[in-house]
C-alpha cells in the first residue's frame, strides 16, 4: 500500500516548508548565518535522521526540485539585460574583476586540497565552490566530483561571503559600489547577493550580474586549470 512517504510530495512539501521557514527566520533576524537554505538543509537532515527516514523517499520529490535547478539558471539573464548599460559603461573592468575572481576561487581550493594532501573525488567536488549551485552541481558531474558535497561548500561558501564580505571592502576601503556588487557575487553567488541587496540597488545589481558572468567564466576555466595543475 502506498503511503505519502512513497509520493514525490513528501519531498517537495518538506523542502518548500523548510525554506519558508528559514525565510522567515532570516527577514526576522537578519543574520547571514540564519540562511534559508542551510536552515532547511539542516532541518531537512534532523527530520529524516530523527524518524529514520530514508532519503529514498525524500529523493523522489527532492530529484525534482534539483531537475528544475538548471532551468532556472535561465533567470540569471533577467539581472544581465537590466543592467546593461552599466555593464557596457564598465565592461572591460567588470570582465577582468569577474576573472580574476573565477581563477583565485579555483586556483585556491586546488592550492589548499594540495597543502592538505586531500585527493581524488573529494578534491574535485570542493572546486566549483564560489558559483550558483546549479552551475555548481553541473561543473562537479563534469569533472568527476560529488554534486552533493559541492552543494554544501557552495552554502558555506555564500554564508561566509556574505558575512565576511562587507568587512573586507571596509578594511579594505572598497567604497565603490559596482566594485563591491561584483566581489561579493563572484565570490559568494546568491547567498551573498542577498546581502550585496542589503547594501544598496547597485551592490545588489552588479552581484547579480556577477552570479551569472562567474558561472559561465568558471565553467570555461575549470577543467583548464585543473589540467595546468596536473601538468605541474
Amino acid at each position: 500500500m502506498m503511503t505519502f512517504l512513497d509520493t514525490p510530495y513528501f519531498g517537495i512539501i518538506l523542502s518548500i516548508l523548510f525554506f519558508e521557514l528559514g525565510l522567515v527566520i532570516y527577514k526576522k533576524t537578519k543574520i547571514a548565518f540564519f540562511n534559508p537554505l542551510l536552515i532547511s538543509i539542516i532541518s531537512i537532515m534532523i527530520i529524516l535522521t530523527v524518524f529514520n527516514i530514508s532519503t529514498d523517499y525524500y529523493n523522489k520529490g527532492g530529484s525534482l526540485i534539483q531537475f528544475f535547478l538548471g532551468p532556472a539558471t535561465v533567470i540569471l539573464a533577467v539581472p544581465l539585460y537590466r543592467q546593461r548599460a552599466l555593464l557596457k559603461a564598465n565592461l572591460a573592468a567588470i570582465l577582468i574583476g569577474i576573472t580574476a575572481g573565477c581563477v583565485a576561487a579555483v586556483v585556491s581550493v586546488l592550492v589548499l586540497t594540495n597543502i592538505f594532501n586531500i585527493e581524488g573525488v573529494i578534491a574535485v567536488s570542493l572546486i566549483p565552490k564560489s558559483v550558483t549551485t546549479p552551475i555548481g552541481m553541473e561543473i562537479s558531474q563534469q569533472i568527476g566530483g560529488i554534486p552533493s558535497i559541492t552543494v554544501g561548500v557552495i552554502v558555506i561558501t555564500g554564508i561566509l561571503g556574505a558575512v565576511i564580505g562587507p568587512i573586507v571592502c571596509n578594511v579594505f576601503k572598497i567604497k565603490d559600489e559596482v566594485a563591491v556588487g561584483i566581489a561579493i557575487g563572484t565570490a559568494s553567488h546568491a547567498v551573498g547577493t542577498t546581502k550585496a541587496m542589503e547594501l544598496g540597488e547597485t551592490q545588489g545589481a552588479m552581484s547579480s550580474l556577477a552570479i551569472g558572468v562567474a558561472g559561465l567564466i568558471t565553467v570555461i576555466i575549470t577543467p583548464l586549470l585543473i589540467h595546468l595543475f596536473n601538468m605541474l
